[in-house]
């Protein structure tokens, strides 16, 4: 992907020294990471390596043993729980199993974060919001289905357009494109991109779908043994000739 964005002096995600452990297993040994507006960085690690509990960890989920999680400026351990909720909605978080309601429309379950957010909003109101996010993943005609008549992508691109609706400015991807076939996979990568330079978005993307790595990433950090053990772009890490590194791109 081409590393053409101009990014903002400040970073608006900010890790520092951060470690997570359960019992005798360091997951998060003195992890560090920035994210700039409008970058996406890619999260590159092996099964178990820890991925998924860093994305927890910086959307308040799990608490961190030590270290900083700042988001535009707030310590994201030391919030409380309203405002986290507060902040929750400047950070979508788009999960790996989508998390649809089965028993809700489409229209329902992308209602539902408005309603728990956004309080008052009339019915018009609610509906514009919810056409103009199916509108942004293409499929306005789903509105009046139930999950479960979708296929994965489509049950994926509506779960990306609950993330949507509330026009989050830092988006949180848990391996977006997993138990999609190739071509499904590689369209919601490129949808990513699309939405990242249409809305301006900050991403940090979980992921071990190198095509969706190689599409969707302005910079790449691996995580190995709890560590930021190297970073760079697609292009810059592939030419490396550490073989912790290229056993990644190989």
């Amino acid at each position: 992907m081409s590393d053409s964005i101009t990014y903002s002096k400040d970073p608006v995600i900010s890790i520092s020294n951060l470690k997570k452990s359960f019992g005798n297993n360091h997951v998060l040994n003195d992890f560090n990471l920035k994210l700039q507006q409008g970058e996406n960085v890619v999260v590159l690690g092996k099964s178990g390596s820890g991925k998924s509990v860093l994305i927890k960890c910086i959307i308040g989920l799990l608490k961190p043993d030590s270290g900083s999680i700042s988001v535009y400026g707030e310590e994201v351990p030391e919030l409380s729980q309203e405002a986290l909720d507060l902040m929750r909605v400047k950070v979508g978080f788009l999960f790996q199993g989508n998390a649809l309601y089965d028993s809700m429309s489409v229209r329902e379950n992308l209602e539902f974060p408005l309603r728990r957010h956004w309080n008052k909003q009339s019915k018009q109101t609610l509906n514009e919001l919810v056409m103009e996010a199916l509108e942004h993943v293409g499929l306005p005609h789903t509105v009046d289905m139930k999950p479960g008549e979708l296929s994965g992508g489509m049950r994926k691109r509506i779960a990306l357009a609950r993330t949507l609706i509330l026009k989050p400015s830092i988006i949180l991807y848990d391996e977006p494109t997993t138990g999609l076939d190739p071509i499904t996979a590689k369209e919601i990568s490129n949808l990513l991109v699309q939405l990242q330079k249409e809305f301006n978005t900050s991403s940090i993307l979980i992921s071990h779908d190198m095509n969706c790595v190689k599409i969707t990433a302005n910079r790449i950090v691996l995580l190995i043994d709890g560590k930021c053990y190297a970073e760079g772009t697609y292009e810059e890490l592939k030419k490396s000739n550490d073989i912790y590194i290229k056993q990644f791109f190989d």
